[in-house]
C-alpha cells in the first residue's frame, strides 16, 4: 500500500516536470528591440564644380571666388536645413553690361551684388508661383536687397528695381540646392539708386536717297524740255480753222478789188 502511494507520487512529479520542460522549450523568444534606421545624409554639393561644367558661368564664378562669397553659398547649401537658390547670369550677360560698370564698385558693394543673386532657401520652379504673391523677397545680401517675382504663365521674371530679367533654364534643382540661369545681371537698387537709365529709343529709319544717278539723270527730261512740254501745242483742228479763216478774208479782199475796178471802167 505504501509502495503504491510512492509510485503514484513519483508519476505525478515526473509528469509535472515534463510539462514544465516542454513549456519552456516551446515558449517564444523575447522580442529584440530594433534601433531605427538612420536617415542618410544628403550628398555634399560642390557649387564650384557645378558652375564650372555648366553655362558658361566663368565670370560669375570668378566673382564668387574673388569676393569669398562661394564660402557663404557652400555653407548655406550644405550646412543648413533651408538650402539655397542661386540665379546665375551667363558670361555674355556681363559682356553686355555697359552702364553701370561693376569695375567702379567697392569690394563691399561687389560682395553685396553677388550675394544679391541668391535666396536663403531652396525653391523649385513650382514654388515661384507662390512667391509672386508675397511681394519682395529678401536675398542673402540682406533685407534692403530684395527681389520681386512675377509668374507669367510659367515663365519666372525677376525685378531687382534696377534691372529686369527672367529664368531661362534650370541648371540644378535638387534639394537643398537650386541653380537657375538668368539672361541679365541683377543690379540692386540699394547700390545703384533709383536713377534708372531710360530704355534707348529705336534708331530712326534711314532717309530716302534723293541723289539721282548719272544714268537716271541722263534719261530724265531737262528743265527746258519740261518748260516746252508744259506749254500747250496747237492742236491740228485749231491750225486748220485758222487757215480757213485767213482764206475767207483773202477772198473778200480780192472780190472788193475786182468790184472797184469794174466800177471805174463803167
Amino acid at each position: 500500500m505504501e509502495f503504491s502511494r510512492i509510485s503514484v507520487f513519483s508519476c505525478c512529479a515526473l509528469l509535472l516536470c515534463t510539462t514544465l520542460v516542454y513549456g519552456q522549450a516551446t515558449s517564444p523568444p523575447a522580442p529584440v528591440a530594433l534601433s531605427p534606421t538612420p536617415t542618410p545624409a544628403p550628398a555634399y554639393v560642390n557649387l564650384t564644380e557645378l558652375l564650372s561644367v555648366a553655362g558658361p558661368f566663368h565670370t560669375f564664378l570668378g566673382y564668387l571666388e574673388s569676393t569669398k562669397v562661394i564660402d557663404t553659398f557652400q555653407n548655406q547649401a550644405n550646412n543648413t536645413e533651408q538650402g539655397i537658390t542661386i540665379f546665375v547670369p551667363k558670361d555674355n550677360a556681363f559682356k553686355g553690361l555697359r552702364k553701370p560698370s561693376l569695375s567702379n564698385l567697392s569690394d563691399d558693394q561687389l560682395k553685396s551684388l553677388i550675394l544679391f543673386h541668391a535666396l536663403p532657401k531652396f525653391y523649385s520652379l513650382s514654388d515661384f508661383s507662390e512667391l509672386s504673391t508675397k511681394g519682395t523677397i529678401s536675398t542673402l545680401a540682406g533685407g534692403q536687397y530684395a527681389l520681386n517675382f512675377i509668374d507669367d504663365s510659367g515663365t519666372v521674371h525677376l525685378d531687382s528695381g534696377w534691372s529686369k530679367t527672367k529664368v531661362t533654364s534650370a541648371v540644378h534643382s535638387t534639394d537643398p540646392v537650386a541653380i537657375y540661369q538668368v539672361d541679365k545681371v541683377l543690379l540692386p537698387e540699394a547700390i545703384f539708386g533709383t536713377n534708372i537709365p531710360p530704355t534707348p529709343a529705336p534708331a530712326p529709319a534711314p532717309a530716302p536717297d534723293t541723289d539721282i544717278s548719272p544714268a537716271v539723270a541722263a534719261d530724265s527730261p531737262s528743265a527746258e524740255s519740261k518748260e516746252s512740254s508744259s506749254s500747250p501745242e496747237p492742236s491740228p483742228s485749231t491750225s486748220s480753222s485758222h487757215r480757213i479763216l485767213n482764206l475767207g478774208i483773202w477772198r473778200q479782199v480780192v472780190l472788193a478789188i475786182l468790184a472797184g475796178g469794174v466800177g471805174l471802167f463803167c
